[in-house]
């Protein structure tokens, strides 16, 4: 499998995804990667009902795109990565999967979250994991759309620490 781009961004699939990200890095296939919205039934369906027909789409959990990203059925596919949290990239990465570069495009606030940008927010555990990407040579962008300007995230992150 090849990995077009790895997005993290808890909106999953929207409107920007489907009519900026997919041009600007086609693929075959959308992989939603969520523990959390492959385990309820209902969230799975709705994730799965708003992406497009002429995309093949999955909803899986890290566990399970871990196994089946090396079959060699999927070999000659292209495959764009959708998360909603840091840590299920890291598991991916630490399961050996070839992700070098990560967009970091929306992460909703909370009361008990770090604001960082207008559309970034991040708990400890998410600062946890993108300093772990970040010690393993992961460049971690943020980024909008494909059109804006390139941000370092990790600087981001350190200035408002």
């Amino acid at each position: 499998m090849r990995i077009t781009i790895a997005r993290i961004d808890d909106r999953f699939i929207h409107g920007q995804v489907l009519t900026k990200w997919v041009k600007a890095f086609p693929a075959e296939r959308l992989i939603v990667v969520s523990e959390e919205i492959a385990n309820d039934p209902m969230r799975k369906i709705l994730t799965l009902s708003v992406a497009p027909a002429n995309i093949k789409t999955s909803v899986v959990t890290p566990n399970k795109m871990s196994k089946v990203f090396n079959n060699p059925k999927y070999n000659k596919t292209t495959a764009m990565l959708l998360f909603g949290k840091p840590s299920e990239v890291l598991e991916l990465i630490e399961n050996g999967i070839p992700i070098k570069e990560i967009n970091v495009g929306g992460m909703r606030f909370d009361k008990d979250k770090l604001h960082l940008t207008e559309s970034v927010s991040v708990t400890q555990e998410d600062i946890v994991a993108f300093e772990k990407l970040h010690t393993l040579g992961i460049k971690l962008e943020l980024r909008q759309l494909p059109s804006d300007t390139r941000h370092d995230f990790i600087k981001i992150l350190h200035s408002k620490q």
